[in-house]
């Protein structure tokens, strides 16, 4: 959808729809109460017929307002003014951004965004209000015969403030809101395709044509063999129960100062992840599909990132396989070394997360990062833990961790902190290797942390669980995109580009 920043009298402006907010109690916002005026009263005298309280989730609309130009009026309840905070504006966004996609406006103006929302300033409300509209027009269709579409859908939207001494910061928002959500839409498509389409082999194209699409982005798959000749045992033996081969994409985006040292970001590029030997129950095996959404979703931070042309060196690593069963997989008790030379004893196949990550965060030392962030859904205990509120997260670095969490408050994508004890490794001690690759029932999330931290001694690093936020289970599942939002926000406070 096309997005622009209008300002000026709101009564003069000529729309399809021109979108106003309305409190609790029939109260208008300031911006509605201008075209109030303008109107003489026509929206008070409306309200008080009690069509509409102005409670959340409520929407009116009103054709030919006199002394407006807009062709109609769509009120939006906003609730009470004193409890509105970004989850229900976001809600109200929601609301009104469907019911025009549904019915007969193809363009309109938003005129919410500048209502005061707890302590968010212009640069989140107009961000927050790109995103919701495209999340709530997102829809996946590349695996669909018949691609069924509005017959009048909303293509574009011009998002209001009625101070010009802000049309810069707004700006600046739009375009930030775009690229973030062409990156979450990047990221949720690849996450939504079925295992037969996105392979390894998949993946390793799609970055191929980022790469073609971008002069600062230089792209190196590296092929079974060359993984081999580096030692990297843990990867390559998920992959030995596949007939699809593993690929370790990188992706060097090169848009910061010659010789600075760049941020790095390692996601689980799992294309299919039945459990090997460890099968995993039949019900809901589908959806393990999404289990390369942190690698999917570091292909979409670096998208948004190319589009903002943000003044940062980011690589991506991605390693990537299929976990499945085969006479050659992976067997409970076999032993792995990886590229670190460090040895593990496989207890459980369906741990593999832990076994291709590792060894993408050795190859990562080569980059001399200012700091690297895993991003995996890794385990199922985090969605215990967490549910799909927060992401889990775990550092051996406190500042870092400060500021993962607070991108992740600025964004609307939250994480929370689990601790990285010392004393939690001892549920990873083996008889026959240097470790094992699972660490009993309790503090899954955790042990599985305290796995990748012994490849992590090298530099400053944050792990991102995403298993309860990457997608959505049940009627409605699907790929969310997250934690593109918190990723995008670190990356531009770590280049000073945020607000």
């Amino acid at each position: 959808m096309e997005y622009s920043i209008k300002s000026g009298d709101p009564s003069t402006q000529r729309t399809a729809c021109l979108i106003l907010g309305v409190f609790a109690r029939r109260q208008l916002t300031p911006l509605a109460q201008q075209v109030d005026k303008a109107s003489k009263g026509h929206l008070s005298r409306l309200l008080k017929r009690g069509d509409m309280d102005g409670n959340t989730g409520q929407q009116l609309m009103i054709y030919e307002v006199p002394g407006v130009s807009a062709e109609r009026i769509l009120l939006v309840g906003l609730g009470k003014a004193s409890e509105l905070n970004m989850k229900h504006y976001a809600s109200a966004i929601s609301g009104a951004v469907k019911t025009l996609n549904e019915s007969h406006p193809i363009e309109a103006i938003c005129g919410l965004c500048d209502v005061e929302i707890e302590e968010n300033n212009l640069y989140q409300v107009i961000r927050e209000t790109v995103l919701q509209a495209e999340e709530t027009l997102y829809a996946y269709t590349e695996t669909k015969s018949e691609k069924k579409k509005p017959s009048r859908p909303l293509k574009r939207l011009s998002l209001f403030i009625h101070d010009r001494r802000q049309l810069k910061a707004a700006r600046k928002a739009l375009g930030h809101a775009q690229a973030i959500a062409s990156g979450v839409a990047f990221t949720k498509d690849l996450s939504n395709l079925p295992g037969n389409i996105c392979t390894p082999s998949y993946l390793a194209s799609q970055a191929r044509a980022l790469g073609r699409n971008n002069e600062k982005l230089r792209v190196q798959i590296l092929e079974e063999k060359q993984m081999e000749k580096l030692g990297m045992g843990a990867l390559l033996s998920v992959s030995r129960g596949s007939r699809q081969p593993a690929k370790l994409i990188i992706m060097e985006y090169k848009g910061g100062k010659s010789g600075a040292k760049p941020i790095v970001l390692v996601g689980k590029g799992l294309t299919f992840d039945a459990g090997g030997i460890s099968i995993k129950p039949s019900a809901a095996m589908d959806e393990m599909k999404y289990d390369m959404c942190g690698g999917a979703s570091v292909f979409g931070t670096l998208k948004a990132c190319m589009d903002m042309e943000l003044p940062i060196n980011l690589i991506g690593v991605v390693p990537s396989s299929e976990n499945l069963p085969d006479g050659d997989a992976n067997k409970p008790g076999d032993i792995v070394t990886s590229m670190s030379g460090q040895t593990i004893e496989v207890l459980n196949t369906d741990a593999e997360g832990r076994l291709i990550l590792c060894d993408a965060l050795t190859y990562s030392e080569r980059f001399e990062p200012a700091a690297v962030i895993d991003i995996a859904t890794l385990t199922g205990a985090c969605i215990v833990a967490l549910g799909n509120q927060a992401s889990g997260l775990m550092a051996n670095n406190d500042k870092l961790a400060t500021e993962v969490l607070a991108a992740g408050e600025h964004a609307g994508d939250r994480a929370w902190q689990l601790p990285l004890w010392d004393g939690y490794q001892d549920q990873l001690k083996s008889n026959f290797a240097d470790m094992a690759n699972i660490g009993g029932k309790g503090a899954g999330t955790i042990t599985a942390a305290c796995f990748l931290s012994r490849y992590t001694k090298k530099f400053k690093w944050a792990h991102l669980d995403i298993a309860g936020t990457a997608w959505r289970s049940g009627a409605n599942k699907g790929a969310t995109g997250r934690p593109v939002p918190l990723l995008t926000q670190f990356l531009l406070q770590r280049c000073g580009q945020s607000d």
